[in-house]
């Protein structure tokens, strides 16, 4: 029986666990593994046990028994109810100063809850966002950690080790207390959705606008992705859409049924905007799309309703897309950056939002070159209200909006739906504008509700008595 300790632990041997842990053992670190079903500890010691350093625990008294202190422990269960069950099974075998990770995409608030709860026992508990699916878990994911700032100490230099590196550095930092790192891991999600409409819309308006076929356009992501469009999610596409299908020799797209699904971190995201009162209408429209594609009886019902007609696009449409497509990622990001901006505010987290752009450069699914431009722009300016005021983002978009603006009249007169483009563009528009028909809105509300306005040229809070001849106003004392 080994008397070496383990300097980190991880229960859950699925597929990202089981990188995870490889990810540590390469790295030269002794790993304890445990899961509940010890079937997939064997496999993992049987296939890769020559990886690194590996100690096996059949039950959680054993593993826990295997770790040094301060204990390290990684959960990677699936979020929500597993989640609680493993915390209430390994607890009670820990001491004060150990450390609970859970690096599954658990919902901020129940984090929170977590926290709380284990800080009351004496237990350290980090919620991680990790991203970059099972390849970044064996290879070197971006990594966001929560949590109680001391337990950084102990896990963080073990984290950046593993995480993956740009220009020489980690793409893991400290993002702030409690819930902070997997509330920053589902705002980075819900951007993933956004920048992944936007591409699709992309692909939509070259196959049926300019009538390419999908090898022709992956060509043309192909050299996108050369330029400032450089990205993880662009140079994948170029592979989907290149990928034939075996079994009937058509393209891959063409096979699968299109029907997006989700698991949940997009809606959260703009569940929480709404609560914060953040507009994140792009990675909203995100989120619809993938509902409305999984509508299929609703769908098929409405293809009776009549379209446009409309002639093709010449193949130099594909550079005004470009613009389009490079300009409405900026505001998706820029919505993102907004709502950590403001549940940092909202929950004391004081997070560095160009840190976070820093870890968000490799590692993760929305990795892109621009990042390294929004780090520069939050380090100018860190707490810029938006990140379009940026001096290099709005010549940016100040340049691309002549092509923005034709490419969602383009999908517009041909009938291809573009909500992405669409708002993004009318959320830079709103941005802009000196003033918003909001003006009237809050009269229709004072109107029928009573809701009160404010005034430009005076202070205070008004209602008008519309009920009244000449209609009076008067000034509430609120």
């Amino acid at each position: 029986m080994t008397t070496e300790h383990a300097v980190i632990g991880v229960t859950g041997l699925g597929v990202m666990g089981r990188n995870l842990a490889r990810n540590f053992a390469r790295h030269g670190y002794t790993v304890a593994v445990h899961n509940r079903t010890e079937a997939k500890t064997k496999a993992l010691i049987e296939e890769f046990g020559n990886e690194g350093v590996f100690i096996p625990a059949e039950t959680p008294e054993a593993f826990v028994a295997s770790l040094s202190r301060p204990r390290k422990i990684v959960i990677m269960v699936k979020a929500g109810a597993s989640t609680d069950a493993v915390i209430e099974e390994f607890a009670p075998l820990l001491e004060p100063g150990d450390i609970l990770v859970d690096g599954g995409n658990a919902h901020f608030l129940d984090t929170r809850r977590r926290e709380k709860a284990l800080r009351e026992r004496g237990i350290h508990f980090v919620g991680c966002g990790i991203s970059g699916g099972e390849q970044g878990a064996l290879e070197g994911p971006s990594i966001m950690p929560g949590g109680p700032k001391e337990a950084y100490k102990y896990l963080g230099p073990i984290l950046e080790d593993i995480a993956a590196k740009v220009d020489g550095v980690p793409c893991c930092a400290y993002v702030g207390p409690d819930g902070a790192g997997h509330f920053v891991k589902m705002v980075h999600n819900g951007i993933e959705y956004a920048d992944m409409q936007l591409i699709a819309e992309s692909y939509d308006l070259l196959r049926k606008g300019v009538r390419m076929s999908p090898a022709e356009i992956a060509e043309v992501f192909r050299t996108w992705n050369t330029g400032r469009l450089e990205s993880y999610l662009i140079e994948i596409t170029t592979i989907v859409l290149s990928h034939m299908d075996p079994s009937t020799g058509k393209p891959f797209v063409d096979v699968v049924l299109d029907q997006a699904e989700q698991k949940g971190t997009g809606r959260w995201t703009v569940q929480v905007a709404l609560d914060l009162g953040v507009p994140v209408s792009g990675i909203a429209e995100a989120v619809f799309a993938r509902s409305l594609s999984g509508h299929a009886e609703m769908r098929q019902a409405a293809r009776i309703l009549p379209g446009p007609t409309g002639g093709g696009l010449p193949s130099s449409f594909a550079d005004d897309v470009e613009e389009a497509l490079y300009a409405s990622k900026v505001v998706a990001y820029a919505q993102g950056f907004n709502e950590i901006q403001a549940g940092s505010a909202e929950y004391g987290w004081d997070i560095d939002l160009g840190a976070m752009a820093t870890i968000w450069r490799g590692g993760c699914i929305i990795r892109a070159r621009f990042l390294d431009r929004i780090r520069a722009a939050y380090e100018a300016d860190p707490n810029a209200p938006t990140l379009l005021s940026d001096v290099f983002f709005a010549a940016e978009l100040s340049t691309a909006q002549r092509a923005w603006r034709d490419v969602t009249v383009a999908a517009t007169r041909r009938g291809i739906p573009a909500p992405g483009f669409s708002s993004a563009l009318a959320y830079y528009d709103g941005l802009r504008a000196e003033r918003l028909p909001a003006a009237l809105l809050q009269g229709l509300r004072d109107y029928f509700g009573a809701h009160t306005y404010r005034r430009v040229d005076r202070d205070g809070v008004y209602h008008t008595q519309w009920e009244r001849l000449g209609h009076p106003e008067v000034r509430v004392d609120v």
